[in-house]
């Protein structure tokens, strides 16, 4: 299987970027699943209905959201409802959304998508690996590939979990900080592994915000709001292939300059 995941969708930016690249970037990379981190995309907090529904249409397989899941309380009913999004699943029970969901990819097989918060310098969540463990055993046999998103600060955290995870899920991703390190590698259980796979939105920025907001406010302690930026958009995410077992054969960086 060949699959590509995009980190944090940033704002209109990275939104429209997304929407307008998805299906071209399938063909191209010949993908069999295309999965998103869409934290951000509502003015770079929060994930709407229609931004959603949008983003499937446009060629999106699933999508994965992190600490700003409820930003636009909207979203409570399609996580609800939807097959193709799912809530971190060390969030309590009560909270609506799926802790794991799985998709039919274009090459006829099943991915099943996880998304877990951290808990270093995080809002306070249940234990990852306990809810990890829970969710491995619900999926069973009924894929062996399994992409699992770690939305986290601290890279102690997202290493901490992969190394738990590996040779048990064909990759571990992280996302949040929205900058992509140089740790791609396969773990020698057979699991995909980057601290951080990057944002989809203005990397002429702060995080994806207008770089004088946040100077300014960093400096004073003056309170604005920090819109987000505009220029040098680029997707970026990993491509991880793997075996008919589930276990990852490559992983690649991936990153696109999108022309204005």
């Amino acid at each position: 299987m060949r699959i590509l995941f995009l980190g944090d969708v940033v704002g209109k930016p990275g939104y429209t970027a997304v929407l307008q690249n998805a299906e071209p970037l399938r063909k191209e990379l010949r993908l069999d699943a295309l999965v998103v981190n869409a934290e951000n995309a509502a003015d770079g907090s929060g994930l709407t209905s229609r931004q959603y529904r949008r983003l499937v249409d446009a060629g999106v397989d699933a999508m994965t959201l992190g600490d700003h899941i409820f930003r636009e309380k909207e979203i409570a009913k399609t996580l609800a409802t939807s097959k193709r999004i799912v809530k971190p699943a060390n969030f309590p029970p009560e909270a609506p959304g799926k802790c794991w969901t799985t998709v039919k990819t274009s090459g006829g097989g099943s991915l099943a998508i996880v998304s877990l918060l951290g808990r270093v310098f995080m809002r306070p969540v249940d234990c990852p690996f306990i809810a990890i463990d829970r969710v491995l055993e619900e999926i069973g046999d009924k894929t062996k590939q399994i992409l699992v998103d770690v939305h986290a600060e601290a890279t102690s955290d997202k290493q901490t979990i992969g190394r738990y995870l590996d040779g048990r899920v064909t990759a571990v991703l992280g996302t949040h900080t929205h900058v992509p390190t140089a740790d791609a590698c396969i773990f020698p259980g057979g699991t995909a592994f980057q601290c951080d796979v990057g944002m989809c939105g203005p990397y002429a920025s702060i995080i994806g915000r207008d770089i004088k907001r946040v100077t300014q406010t960093t400096r004073t302690f003056e309170p604005c709001h920090f819109h987000v930026a505009t220029d040098d958009v680029r997707l970026c995410g990993a491509i991880v292939q793997s075996d008919v077992d589930g276990r990852a054969t490559s992983i690649e960086r991936f990153e696109r300059r999108i022309d204005k």
